[in-house]
């Protein structure tokens, strides 16, 4: 008999989660998806901001190299010789 009544209640807590879960998962799979969108959204407001009028923003300006011609690497003299 415990064991009948074990079962019995065993399967009407599950019976009810299932419920439960078939009302409430949705509702927080729509919250989640709402959300989800307006942080997209704001990230591509962020990205779509206007210019400023006239004026020109340098982010990265390349160090100027001090000797153009150092980089070449060392000349080596050689003489062709050829074979008869």
């Amino acid at each position: 008999m415990p064991l009948l009544k074990f079962l019995f209640i065993t399967i009407c807590i599950l019976w009810l989660i299932k419920m439960i879960g078939r009302l409430l998962l949705p509702v927080l799979f729509q919250k989640m998806m709402t959300k989800a969108q307006n942080q997209a959204n704001q990230r591509y407001q962020q990205q779509q901001q206007p210019a400023p009028d006239g004026r020109i923003r340098v982010d990265y300006m390349p160090p100027k190299d001090k000797h153009p011609g150092d980089d070449a690497g060392d000349f080596v003299e050689y003489e062709e010789i050829k074979t008869p």
